[in-house]
């Protein structure tokens, strides 16, 4: 009786049913080809099976499979250094390096790239653009390659495209600076109460600052200049001598212009802050003149804290 028990289809016996098989026992050699069919695809569910014969044998010989996502490529070449490229139609190919120069379009991208060999050494790096040319070999230190003419201690100038060398004057003469001999000012310098050494002066001047008539409190201030002209209108009130530079000698120069017009009485600091009063020759301040021109000058040496007065003119005529 030809009829065998199998769960799967190498374990079903090709020459059965036999001839000589009783026709009742067809169904039951149905039943196991049901039965062995369902136990050996148990997962192919209701869905029909396209595979080709052609593309199942693909998978001949593969005993380990891929983590998904990942394309499984042919390792057969005979090359180590080889890598793979798209061709653009679809297709890929496995190509050698030629060489270790590499060339791209616009718009490559070398963020956070690292080269992990010395340009200079292996043949320089040459950028070719309408933008930027680099000669072979260019390091830091190489200026000289970068602009023809550069000598020992220049000054490197970038003129729109060009790079050029300038000396120490060119610079000064390209900036307008003042050299360290000679030259001409030709604007105001502020030492901001910095100490100028060993000047020797000659054909100097001082700016007088005027302060126009006057009839009540003010003050004269050492930051508007050390020479002022005055003309008192009337009033009694304090003149305020103020803005001295501390641990210094400071001085003013006062041209009046009826200064016994009024009654106007000078004191160290503000005219309204409580400062001592300056000191004259003798206690005793001049007398100034109603209608005329008086010069007086006024001295300090601490600072501002105490004033001394002297009239240095009175009545000029």
């Amino acid at each position: 009786m030809g009829l065998e028990t199998a769960t799967y289809i190498s374990q079903l016996v090709d020459t059965n049913p036999t001839s000589s098989d009783p026709v009742s026992q067809g169904d039951d050699h149905l039943r196991l080809i049901k039965e062995v069919l369902q136990a050996q695809f148990t997962t192919l569910g209701a869905a029909a099976v396209t595979t080709t014969a052609a593309e199942l044998n693909l998978l001949d010989g593969v005993t380990t499979l891929a983590p998904e996502g990942t394309a499984v490529l042919s390792t057969g070449e005979a090359v180590t250094t080889k890598f793979l490229r798209t061709d653009g139609d679809g297709t890929s190919s496995w190509q050698i390096p030629a060489g270790t120069t590499y060339t791209a379009g616009d718009g490559l991208d070398l963020t956070s790239t690292t080269f992990s060999t010395d340009l200079k050494a292996n043949g320089g790096l040459d950028i070719d653009s309408t933008e930027l040319s680099v000669a072979q070999g260019i390091s830091q230190y190489d200026v000289a390659q970068f602009a023809t003419g550069v000598v020992d201690d220049d000054f490197l100038r970038i003129d729109g495209t060009a790079v050029e060398g300038r000396s120490a004057s060119e610079v000064l003469s390209d900036i307008a600076a003042l050299p360290l001999a000679g030259g001409t000012m030709t604007g105001e310098t502020i030492f901001a109460d910095q100490l100028a050494t060993r000047p020797k002066m000659k054909d100097y001047s001082e700016a007088v600052n005027a302060l126009g008539s006057k009839t009540a409190a003010f003050n004269i201030d050492l930051e508007d200049g050390n020479v002022h002209s005055l003309t008192i209108g009337s009033g009694t009130f304090n003149i305020g001598l103020t803005n001295a530079l501390a641990s210094n000698s400071n001085s003013i120069t006062l041209i009046g212009t009826n200064l016994g017009a009024g009654t106007p009485s000078f004191v160290s600091g503000a005219h309204d802050g409580g400062g001592n009063a300056v000191k004259w020759p003798g206690g005793t301040a001049p007398t100034v003149t109603a209608s005329g021109t008086d010069i007086l000058t006024f001295t300090t040496f601490d600072g501002g804290t105490q004033w001394y007065g002297f009239a240095a003119g009175i009545a000029m005529a």
